[in-house]
């Protein structure tokens, strides 16, 4: 009996879910796709996932990979096999609730690890910008009603390029040691009323996309300058940042390898 390794490309609404990781008694994306994972296959397994989101964060391009034991005898498992396992994931999607979807499921080489492989991960938070909330994007986006300075927001994300000291950007309370993060790529698109913040990192630390996401707001709305922002990147501690923004308008986009 051989070892075959999968990986899953995943989305989903966080909304109902308490997060990614299996939390006993509690409704995890992890606990849906391997409970479904286990029906299907007829063993368990256990994920590794590209990137461990909050309660209420959301996915468009999340990664995961397991580990399982290839069975001749299994009905339908030779003809996934020969497909590159892509009806797994129409079996899965059987299974699974309406808020979460495997849009593909790939064999690849054994060793492949979700989170380890991955060279970079980027995340999306959703502004909406406009005098009166929108009820289509209720738990998608942050409603803002204020004005915001796009300039300013923009001028925020070009000084995010590069390595900087992020502590001002994670709780006090954290199991992080180094705080350094090395940003790809940051900036804000618009489409109208809603205000996209996209950032591209090697590694993100916990909160740290909300907490910049709130701070930056802060300059936008005018309530801190651009140069406090600039020293906040110097290893300022964090109760000299912003709020933490809310986890509806934060969007896992995709991962890199």
């Amino acid at each position: 009996m051989s070892v075959v390794t999968t990986r899953l490309d995943i989305e989903y609404d966080g909304s109902g879910f308490r997060g990614w990781a299996v939390q006993h008694g509690l409704r995890t994306v992890q606990g849906e796709l391997e409970s479904a994972l286990q029906t299907v296959l007829r063993e368990p397994v256990e994920l590794t996932v590209a990137g461990r989101t909050d309660a209420g964060v959301h996915a468009w391009g999340q990664v995961a990979s397991f580990q399982s034991h290839a069975d001749p005898a299994a009905p339908g498992r030779e003809a996934e096999e020969a497909a590159g396992i892509d009806s797994l994931a129409k079996r899965l999607n059987g299974l699974l609730p309406d808020d979460v979807s495997v849009t593909t499921a790939t064999q690849v080489p054994n060793g492949f690890d979700a989170r380890r492989d991955a060279r970079s991960r980027t995340y999306c938070y959703r502004v909406q910008n406009r005098p009166a909330p929108s009820p289509f994007e209720r738990g998608r986006s942050l409603w803002r009603s204020a004005k915001l300075d796009r300039d300013a927001l923009q001028a925020c994300a070009e000084a995010l390029v590069g390595k900087h000291d992020f502590t001002a950007f994670t709780p006090t309370e954290t199991d992080h040691v180094h705080f350094d993060r090395d940003i790809l790529r940051a900036e804000w698109v618009w489409e109208g009323e809603i205000l996209a913040f996209s950032v591209e990192a090697d590694a993100f630390m916990h909160n740290m996309v909300r907490v910049l996401v709130g701070t930056m707001l802060e300059v936008a709305s005018g309530r801190r300058e651009h140069d406090d922002f600039l020293r906040l990147l110097e290893g300022e501690p964090r109760e000299r940042a912003g709020e933490t923004a809310p986890a509806h308008g934060l969007y896992l986009a995709s991962v890199r390898y």
